[in-house]
This record gives C-alpha cells, sequence and structure tokens, in this order.
C-alpha cells in the first residue's frame, strides 16, 4: 500500500513506533504474558504505567508543584460538567470561541450563573475575541485553546484575576504552555496525546474544595485525587497506549520539537492557501490554528476535481467539519512535514 497521508480531526495521527508499542503491549504487557487488555489496572505493572505517564506528562509540560495528573473517562465533553460541578459557586466567567466552547457553557449553566465574557459566534467562530474583561467576582475563567471545528487558536492567555481553566484538548503538547498561569487544564487526548478513551485532568489542589454543594462521586475532582486516579476502573489501554505516544514526543525533543514541526506545517500550508488564487482561508490571520487549518475553494465548480486529487494522493481526512464545511487539514504532532508537502503538491498542481 501506498502511504497515506492522516490529516484527521481526531482520533488522530499517531507516530508508528507508538501504535507498535501498543500492538506489544496487547500480545504480551510487561512480559506478564498477559495482554494489557486483559490485567488488572491495579497490578503493580499498570500501576507503573500510570505513575510513568504522570511523571512524564509533568516533565515534558513543566507542570509545578502542588498539581495532580488524573487520567479519567469521558472525554472533555464531561469535563464541561465536572469543571463546575467543582468550581462554580457564584459565578463562572466563559471565552465563547467555538461550538466546544459552547458546549462549556451550556454545561456550566445547569449548575449556576455564567456569563460570556465575550464570543466570536457573530461571525461564525471565525476570529478570537480580543480586549475582553475578565470578570474579578467570578471564581473561574474557561477558554478553549484551540478550536478544532473552524481553525482558530488563542496565541496568548490572558493575565486572569480569577483561577483560570482551560480546554487544551486540541493543541496540548504541541506548545510550551507556562501551567502556573492555570488552575486546571483539561484535554481529550484523542488528538496530540493518544488514542481516544482517556481525558487528562491538570489540576492545582489548592482550587478545590470552595464549593457548597455536594458533587456527585465520579463527579469530585478531589476523590479521584485522593483515589490515585483509581477511584474506578480507568481506560487501561488508552493510558498504555498515551505513555507510548509521551515517551516519542520525549524521545524526537519534546514539547519544544513539537512546536517547531507544528509552525514548520502550518507555515508551509497556510502560505499556499494565501499564494494559490484557487483557495482562501477562512480564519482571521492573527488567529489561525497551528493544528486546524480550515479553507475553501474559491470556486465551487473545482471541488469534485480537488476532491479526486486529494484522495488519489493518498490523503485522507481533510473534509471540513459539517459545521464549516470546506476543507481541515487538521496537522497533529505525529503527521509529518511530508504529509503537508503533499497535500501542498496537490493544491498546486490539481487544476493545470
Amino acid at each position: 500500500m501506498s502511504q497515506l497521508h492522516n490529516f484527521s480531526a481526531g482520533p488522530s495521527i499517531l507516530p508508528q513506533e507508538a501504535i507498535d508499542a501498543s500492538i506489544e503491549g496487547i500480545k504480551n504487557f510487561a512480559g506478564t504474558g498477559l495482554s494489557i487488555l486483559e490485567v488488572s489496572h491495579r497490578g503493580k505493572e499498570f500501576i507503573a504505567v500510570v505513575e510513568e505517564a504522570q511523571a512524564t506528562i509533568k516533565e515534558l509540560m513543566g507542570v509545578p508543584e502542588g498539581y495532580e495528573i488524573l487520567f479519567l473517562g469521558g472525554g472533555a465533553s464531561t469535563q464541561f460538567l465536572m469543571v463546575a460541578y467543582n468550581l462554580l459557586e457564584k459565578k463562572g466567567a466563559y471565552l465563547k470561541t467555538g461550538v466546544w466552547a459552547a458546549n462549556a457553557v451550556k454545561e456550566a449553566k445547569y449548575l449556576g450563573n455564567v456569563e460570556v465574557v465575550a464570543s466570536s459566534e457573530d461571525k461564525n467562530y471565525s476570529y478570537i475575541p480580543k480586549n475582553y474583561t475578565i470578570p474579578t467576582d467570578a471564581d473561574y475563567f474557561h477558554c478553549t485553546s484551540n478550536n478544532t471545528i473552524y481553525g482558530s487558536q488563542m496565541q496568548s492567555f490572558p493575565d486572569s484575576p480569577v483561577t483560570m481553566v482551560c480546554d487544551m484538548s486540541s493543541d496540548i503538547l504541541s506548545r510550551k504552555v507556562d501551567v502556573s498561569k492555570f488552575g486546571l487544564i483539561y484535554a481529550g487526548a484523542q488528538k496530540n496525546m493518544g488514542p481516544a478513551g482517556v481525558t487528562v485532568v491538570i489540576v492545582r489542589k489548592d482550587i478545590l474544595g470552595k464549593v457548597s454543594r455536594q458533587i456527585p462521586s465520579m463527579m469530585n475532582y478531589a476523590l479521584h485525587i485522593e483515589k490515585e486516579t483509581m477511584f474506578n476502573t480507568p481506560p487501561v489501554f488508552p493510558i498504555f497506549a498515551m505513555l507510548q505516544n509521551l515517551k516519542w514526543v520525549k524521545k524526537v525533543g519534546g514539547v519544544e520539537e513539537m512546536q517547531k514541526r507544528a509552525a514548520a506545517r502550518a507555515n508551509l500550508l497556510y502560505s499556499e492557501i494565501d499564494s494559490n488564487p484557487l483557495f482562501q482561508g477562512s480564519i482571521a490571520t492573527e488567529d489561525r490554528s497551528q493544528m486546524n487549518a480550515c479553507f475553501v475553494l474559491t470556486d465551487a465548480s473545482l471541488e469534485d476535481k480537488f476532491n479526486a486529487a486529494w484522495k488519489a494522493a493518498g490523503i485522507s481526512g481533510i473534509k471540513g467539519h459539517r459545521s464549516a464545511g470546506g476543507y481541515r487539514a487538521s496537522m497533529y504532532n505525529a503527521l509529518p512535514l511530508e504529509s503537508v508537502e503533499a497535500l501542498v503538491n496537490v493544491m498546486r498542481t490539481f487544476n493545470n
């Protein structure tokens, strides 16, 4: 089979060596003679996996003292509600920059007062709002670092006067972030961290225990911390596979290297979009995502021809989200620059 270029928005491309190591774990995990799919989550071999994954994330991201790392189920969508359960007492402040940010607002409203400090919904989420004010009487400020569907990204984060919470599902580990600015970071793993099924939560312990409500056990961060992320059976295989990917990130140069690669991929593709009259970007230039490049054809009659060309070139997963249309090239950590070169070559030549 010829090489496939996987631009899927998620579950996304993973490095081949992480896939190979995961396959070996399915066959024989840690020399036990058992598959990772059938071992106890409380066995010493798997506990070692959890501890190594936590330590590697702390190392790669520079997580300070005072933070705990949890591996939970339910995806980032469960975190929309879980954040509010644990932190929302009087008011939550939210930045509304896309579909997932809007869903976070919706879920938080089930539990209390929510103030949307700014929104880009007026222009179909094609930009990141600027110059908004975070209310000092809010319990926390929630933002979404990267808009997977529409292709916008926060290029920097505000100095929040209250606890800052961020959904980093689609750009975590792709750039250096000052974790100390945040009280809580969460991310579904299925973009840059691993396969679908595990959600990573990085939480500063001192922000917990301040709401008056009773928190259901599965929603309670403090209980998950107390039980060392083993309150219930965690997603064993996704955690194991995520560790294989974390090892790869560390081996090739860490987050600094991921940031360089992300810039190279994005610069190459956006340069073609901007210089080729057949294509047009759909996001404000200063807010373009390095993870999800969204664009459209300027001549809709060429759509069938372009689709046939990129499919013939072994390119997969660039059809835009149904909410946005057009095309979306997702360029996560494991995507080689050669795949972007293949897409750019199609864009340059398909109408010749």
